[in-house]
């Protein structure tokens, strides 16, 4: 599990359908170790801060395996680094192999999962396409986030360890299917709505269904 593209940026002003749009969804391989603090990293920022960042969204993590997938849905797009917005791009890291409240040390830095990324339309600017954004969450290939336990500094190269799995067995893709109800399970979704490690929000919506 390898940190093969570590990724930052700041909110920028864009032109979108007419419109001035403020947004960090742009971001940029870094070669010099960064600073990861509670919120993010060093240089990296988020516009809108209702839907965007905070503690359950220090970090964005999305797999490099994942690429290929993509080159061939976007065959005319150049997949940069770091074009989906994350500030991780890895190796050896796949959904549905990672369980919410897993635990990792990168760097100095120590992490917990918390859940996965829900696009929004700000992914089409990005890509200069707004379907993009149904695109990739009907690919189940969303990618996921991390709080921050332990301040630290990373950079590209470093490995991720793992250093506790949780016990609930609730993988990211598990939460991704029971949001999109691709599957009637109202088993793991009673135990999703009571996993300490998901955000509340995320378990007052499974507590609704």
């Amino acid at each position: 599990m390898k940190l093969i593209s570590l990724n930052v940026g700041l909110p920028r002003e864009v032109t979108w359908k007419g419109k001035t749009v403020i947004t960090g969804i742009f971001k940029e391989p870094v070669n010099d170790r960064v600073m990861l603090r509670s919120l993010n990293l060093d240089g990296d920022g988020q516009a809108d801060l209702t839907v965007h960042g905070g503690a359950d969204k220090a970090v964005y993590l999305y797999p490099f395996e994942h690429y290929d997938y993509w080159r061939g849905e976007l065959p005319d797009t150049e997949l940069s680094l770091g074009i989906f917005g994350e500030n991780f791009t890895t190796t050896g890291l796949r959904e549905e192999e990672v369980n919410i409240g897993d635990r990792f040390r990168i760097g100095t830095v120590t992490l917990m999962v918390t859940q996965p990324r829900l696009p929004c339309y700000k992914l089409g600017i990005r890509f200069g396409q707004p379907n993009i954004v149904k695109q990739f969450l009907a690919s189940r290939r969303t990618g996921f986030y991390f709080r921050v336990l332990q301040e630290g500094e990373v950079g590209a190269g470093d490995t991720l360890e793992l250093i506790s799995r949780d016990s609930n067995n609730i993988t990211v893709a598990n939460i991704t299917q029971l949001y999109v109800r691709d599957q009637n399970n109202p088993e793991l979704l009673r135990r999703a709505a009571q996993l300490e490690a998901l955000p509340q929000s995320w378990r007052d919506y499974f507590q609704r269904q």
